[in-house]
C-alpha cells in the first residue's frame, strides 16, 4: 500500500494528460508519443535532479540568502515609511506571550515593489535578457519549439503575466494559433520573480526552503505547460518556423534610472493589485459563506465554499500523490488557488493547523499552486494580449479559458512528479 500511495502520481499524470486530450481542438493531431514523452521526461529529471540532487539544491538554496538580503532591506524602507506596522519597532510593550504584529499589506507587500525594480534593472543591464534567453535557447534545442515560445519560456520563469507578453509582442502577429496558445499556458503556469519571493516569504514558517521550491516549480512546469498546451491546441504545419531577434529584445528601458523608475511602478501596481484583490475575494468568500449558511448543515457542519471546492478537488489531489484523509483540506487550496487566486491559497496554506498536511503533501500543494492560472488572470492576459496585438484580441480572448485549463493540468503534473520524486 505504501508503495502504491508513492507511485499513484503515475497515475494522476495520465488521468491530467487524459483530460487535456479529452479538452484537445483536434483529438487525431496529438503533438507525437516521442515528443510526448520527452517532455514529460524532461520534467521527471529535473525535479528529480533539482530536488534529490544535493549540490544542485545547495546550489538553488544560495537563492534563499540573497533574498532574505533583500527581503531585509525591504524591510527598513518599509518601518521608515509605515513605523511599527512596517517592521519597525514597537512603541509599546506586549503582553505576555504576544507576538508583534504581522502585517501583509506593509511588511511583506512591499517585496514586490522592490523585486519588481531589481528585475527591471538587471533587464536592462542585460543579466536577466542574457538568462532567459539561454533557456530559451535550451527549451529550443531539448523540445523543438519555435523561438518565439522558447523566449516567452525562458521570460516565464523570471518575469510575470503582463512582463512575459510585452518580451514576445513582436511576433504576436507571425505565430501560429498553437504558437500563441503555448505563449499563454506559459505565463499562466509560472510565477514573476516578485510573486516568487512573496509567496516564498509566506510559506517560510511552514515550507522550508521556500525560495528554492518556488524556483524549481515555476522550471519544473514549464515542460508541463508545453504539453498541456500542445495537448489542447496541438501544432501545425507552420509551427516552429518562427524565429527571434536576439538584437530585439521587446522589452525596453532607457537608462538604469528609467529601469528602477518603471519596476518601481510596475511593482507599485502589482503591490495595489495584489491588495484589492485579496480583499475583494475574502469579501467574496465570506458573502458566498453567509449564503450557503443557510442551507442544512453536513456532518454536523455547515457548508462553505473551501468545502465544496475541497470536495470538488480532492480527487485530483488524491491522485497525484495526496493521502486521502488531507486531500479534502489540499483540494480546498487547490480549488481556491484555480477559481480565485493563488496568493490567497497560499495563505490558507500557511494558516493552516499543524498536522492538517504531512510533509510531503504540504511539498506537492506547493508545487500544484505555483502558478497564476486564475480566472482574474485570463482576463489581465486576455488584455495584455489584446492590447499589445489588436489583431489577435479574438482568438487569444477564445483561448482564454483552455489557457486556465491547460495553467491547471502543468501546474498539477509538477506536483504529481513532486510526490513522486519526495519520500517520507
Amino acid at each position: 500500500m505504501e508503495l502504491f500511495d508513492q507511485l499513484r502520481g503515475i497515475i494522476g499524470i495520465a488521468v491530467l494528460i487524459g483530460i487535456a486530450w479529452a479538452f484537445s481542438e483536434n483529438r487525431k493531431a496529438l503533438p507525437g508519443w516521442r515528443w510526448m514523452l520527452g517532455a514529460l521526461l524532461m520534467q521527471g529529471l529535473l525535479a528529480v535532479v533539482i530536488v534529490r540532487v544535493p549540490i544542485v539544491w545547495a546550489a538553488v538554496g544560495l537563492v534563499n540568502n540573497a533574498v532574505s538580503a533583500v527581503e531585509a532591506a525591504t524591510l527598513k524602507g518599509s518601518a521608515y515609511m509605515f513605523g511599527y506596522l512596517g517592521g519597525a519597532e514597537l512603541p509599546f510593550a506586549l503582553k505576555p506571550g504576544a507576538q508583534p504584529p504581522l502585517v501583509i499589506a506593509f511588511q511583506i507587500l512591499p517585496l514586490v515593489i522592490v523585486f519588481s525594480a531589481l528585475s527591471a534593472l538587471l533587464w536592462h543591464w542585460g543579466v536577466l535578457r542574457w538568462m532567459v534567453n539561454g533557456l530559451g535557447f535550451l527549451l529550443r534545442r531539448s523540445l523543438g519549439v519555435s523561438g518565439p515560445v522558447g523566449l516567452a519560456g525562458g521570460a516565464a520563469l523570471f518575469l510575470g503575466v503582463v512582463e512575459t507578453p510585452l518580451v514576445t509582442r513582436a511576433y504576436f502577429a507571425r505565430v501560429s494559433r498553437s504558437e500563441l496558445f503555448q505563449l499563454m499556458v506559459l505565463a499562466m503556469a509560472t510565477i514573476s520573480g516578485a510573486l516568487l519571493v512573496l509567496y516564498a516569504t509566506t510559506l517560510r514558517n511552514v515550507v522550508p526552503d521556500a525560495v528554492g521550491h518556488m524556483i524549481a516549480a515555476s522550471l519544473v512546469s514549464i515542460p508541463a505547460a508545453l504539453l498541456a498546451a500542445r495537448l489542447i491546441v496541438p501544432p501545425g504545419p507552420d509551427d516552429a518556423a518562427t524565429d527571434v531577434d536576439a538584437a530585439d529584445p521587446g522589452l525596453r528601458y532607457e537608462s538604469s534610472i528609467d529601469a528602477i523608475m518603471r519596476g518601481t511602478a510596475d511593482g507599485l501596481q502589482l503591490f495595489l493589485s495584489v491588495i484589492a484583490v485579496i480583499i475583494t475575494v475574502f469579501a467574496l468568500v465570506a458573502l458566498v459563506d453567509g449564503m450557503l449558511a443557510a442551507l442544512p448543515a453536513i456532518e454536523g457542519a455547515p457548508l462553505t465554499l473551501k468545502r465544496l471546492l475541497g470536495w470538488a478537488a480532492a480527487p485530483l489531489m488524491w491522485l497525484i500523490g495526496v493521502p486521502w484523509d488531507e486531500a479534502q483540506a489540499a483540494g480546498g487550496l487547490m480549488g481556491t488557488k484555480a477559481v480565485l487566486n493563488e496568493y490567497v491559497a497560499y495563505l490558507e496554506l500557511a494558516a493552516l493547523p499543524a498536522g492538517t498536511l504531512g510533509a510531503r503533501a504540504s511539498l506537492i500543494v506547493t508545487y500544484a499552486l505555483c502558478g497564476v492560472a486564475n480566472l482574474a488572470s485570463v482576463g489581465l492576459l486576455v488584455t495584455t494580449i489584446g492590447t499589445l496585438a489588436p489583431e489577435r484580441r479574438a482568438e487569444a480572448a477564445g483561448l482564454g479559458m483552455k489557457s486556465w485549463l491547460a495553467g491547471n493540468i502543468a501546474s498539477a503534473l509538477t506536483g504529481a512528479w513532486i510526490g513522486l520524486v519526495t519520500w517520507g
